[in-house]
Parts: structure tokens; sequence; C-alpha cells
């Protein structure tokens, strides 16, 4: 199979495409919008490039991609919009596929890519009455490790740090579970929210001075009346015309 490649320069003489064999070992995880490594010219580093389509046959003699990020990719949909936008304003594909990342993923270096927030989160192993019955018969006898037991039993789906703050246990206890198979911790994406500690203001209503108050209902009045018309609002520069306006919507 030949991949199409789009390289990521600013060369106007290499905004179009070149074609890239797909290793058998690569066949299985390169697509149309995969970000690949590819050899070009005569340069000891391999270049970045986009995937913009896949075909069965070239008719140069191609070289092998050297690499392909399974982490990036960027739909075929959006391919099509940045072929789109490049026809028309007349800029390189490879800008307006760039476009398309998500920001802090546009650097061409893999490790200085923002990566995907991750934590670990606690699960137990074995079922309520399995780790009930251990605790009677004395098989987990620490008070720390029966009260993580507990803690996760009544709270599914923990981080560690909130299982160590809650349950007041260290990390040693908690390895000593997982070492002998109660529990076990999992490595899980999570989700960034750039607004977890932003305090967001709630706007207040909107108070008009006198001189607004009469533009306001002069306006008012005539959309009442199904009479609209045009009207030219008379104030300096930072007297807020626009409150006026604002109030009728």
């Amino acid at each position: 199979m030949i991949a199409e490649v789009i390289l990521n320069s600013n060369s106007k003489q290499l905004n179009r495409v070149f074609d890239y064999q797909i290793p058998e070992d690569l066949a299985s995880k390169v697509r149309i919008g995969s970000r690949v490594l590819v050899p070009f010219a005569n340069r000891k580093e391999p270049e970045e490039g986009f995937v913009v389509n896949i075909k069965e046959i070239s008719s140069y003699q191609v070289k092998a991609i050297k690499q392909v990020d399974e982490t990036e990719y960027i739909s075929q949909e959006n391919i099509e919009l940045a072929k789109w936008i490049a026809r028309r304003y007349f800029c390189n594909i490879s800008d307006c596929i760039k476009l398309m990342l998500p920001p802090g993923t546009t650097t061409r270096v893999i490790e200085n890519r923002v990566k995907e927030k991750s934590a670990s989160f606690v699960y137990l192993k074995k079922d309520e009455e399995e780790i009930e019955l251990a605790i009677e018969s004395k098989q987990i006898k620490s008070d720390k490790q029966i009260r993580a037991l507990h803690f996760l039993i009544e709270n599914e789906d923990v981080l560690v740090a909130d299982l160590e703050v809650f349950a007041d246990v260290s990390r040693a206890v908690i390895n000593t579970l997982v070492k002998n198979g109660y529990i076990e911790i999992i490595e899980k994406q999570v989700e960034r929210n750039p607004f977890l500690h932003k305090v967001i203001q709630t706007d207040k209503d909107l108070v008009l001075t006198q001189e607004q108050e009469q533009a306001y209902q002069v306006i008012r009045d005539s959309m009442e009346d199904c009479f609209y018309s045009e009207f030219l609002l008379f104030g300096v520069t930072g007297s807020r015309k626009n409150r006026s306006i604002f109030a009728t919507n």
C-alpha cells in the first residue's frame, strides 16, 4: 500500500503530496490523517508529514515510512477541510492541517508535545463477600488494610491519592494489597478542565442612567407598537450608549 504524504513544511515547492510505501508492520497503524516520519531527499533526520490519502500503487520508486504517531491523527473530514482552506486562501496544506491539531501538539519533537493527562485509579479485584471472609478469618489483620478495603467497597473508582487521604493509609499499604491480589491500580486518561479552578462571576442587572432610560423607553415603545425604525444615540465615547440597546433585548 502507498500513502500520499504532505510534508510539514512552509516551502511552496513542497506543497504537494509525496508517495511513500507503508511497511507491513505499520499497515494496521497508518491511516488517512496519521502523523508520520518519512525520509526525504538526502536529509539525515526524517521529516514529519501527514497522510492525506492511501492507494494501491505508485508510479514512482518510493521510500518507506519510518514511523507513525499512533496517538495523534486527524479525521478525514478535517483533512478535506484543510485542503479546501489551502485552495481558498492560497496557503500550504500542511499549515492548514496544523490548525486541526490540539494546542500543544504542533511541535515536530514528539517528546515536547503536550500529552494526555492520566491518573492512577484503584479497583477491587475480589468481590465484597470474599474480602469480608478474609477479614473475618484473619487473613487480613492490618487495620489500615481493612480500612482501605472498606473504603473501596463503599467508593468504587477511586484515585490512589484520594484513597491515601480519606482512608488515612500510606502507599505502602496500598502496594501490599496490590501484591496480595485484593486490589489493582489502573492508569486512566482524564479530561483536562481549564475552568476547574476558575472563578466565574455572574452578570448583574444593568442599571440605566436617566438619559439611558429615556432612550430605552423610546426604543421599547416603538418596538411594542411594531413600528420599527432607526435610532441614533448621541453621546461621548465611553458614555455606555450600548446599555440602552442591550436593555431592549
